[in-house]
This record gives C-alpha cells, sequence and structure tokens, in this order.
C-alpha cells in the first residue's frame, strides 16, 4: 500500500494582511469619495469642517481622486491587469493622509483626526511596501 502525499499549501499571511488593509482602505476612501462627490457641499459641512474652508471644486476633486484610488486598491490587483496601479493608489492614499494632516493641523483639529490620519496613513504604507516588496501581485501573461 503505497503512502500517498498531500501537496501541502503553506498559507501566504502576507498576502491575506495586504488584501485585508486594501479592502479597508477602499471602503473607508471609496465611502468618503461618494460622499464627498455626491452630497451636497453645505451638508457636508455640518460634518467636516475644512469644508468649509475649502472650494467646493476641490471637495469634488477630492471626492473623484479618493473613490478612483478605491477602485485602484482592488480592481487592478484581483484581475491581475496592471496591478503595479494598486501600490501607486496606496500612495495617493498616504500623501491625502500627509496633506489632511496639515490641514487639520491648520485648522486646529489635529486632537480628533490625527489618529484617524495615522491609521490610514499606516495601512497605506504597508500596502505600498507590501505590493512592492513582500507579496508583489504578477501581472497576467
Amino acid at each position: 500500500m503505497a503512502i500517498q502525499q498531500r501537496a501541502v499549501r503553506k498559507i501566504d499571511w502576507w498576502n491575506i494582511g495586504l488584501w485585508a488593509a486594501q479592502l479597508v482602505l477602499a471602503l473607508v476612501f471609496g465611502s468618503a469619495g461618494v460622499m464627498k462627490l455626491f452630497m451636497p457641499i453645505e451638508t457636508l459641512g455640518t460634518s467636516l469642517n475644512w469644508v468649509t474652508h475649502s472650494p467646493a471644486l476641490l471637495v469634488r476633486f477630492i471626492g473623484f481622486v479618493e473613490l478612483a484610488g478605491a477602485i485602484g486598491m482592488i480592481l487592478p490587483a484581483a484581475t491581475r491587469i496592471l496591478p503595479w496601479l494598486t501600490p501607486l493608489a496606496a500612495l495617493g492614499f498616504a500623501v491625502i493622509q500627509v496633506l489632511a494632516i496639515g490641514v487639520h493641523a491648520s485648522l486646529g483639529e489635529l486632537a480628533l483626526s490625527l489618529p484617524l490620519n495615522l491609521a490610514l496613513l499606516a495601512l497605506s504604507a504597508f500596502v505600498i511596501w507590501g505590493r512592492t516588496r513582500k507579496s508583489v501581485v504578477t501581472s497576467r501573461s
């Protein structure tokens, strides 16, 4: 009786963690982007103080960039079509967070916003590092 060997598949925890981070970033920035694109500016200003100090066109542009980044966080890596766009989207999110920290600091809102901004910045940096160094998604041939 021959002993059958089963192929033991190693779990890629880095890949799982990166997908979880990508999903969180896509949900957070996607929902924020939709809100900034489609809600009336006056309504946004009641919950986002910086909106009252910014041009409406800038708010809509940020919403568009966040929504595009959310799509770029998932779609290229999932389809393996131009997967280098995923770490690029994460880089865009990191830039947004650095700029957001500056805006909130100028408005005296760091105590409220800094923890979330730093968490999103850290997740973005994790995806940049992970998808360019640790668990790179390869393109379809």
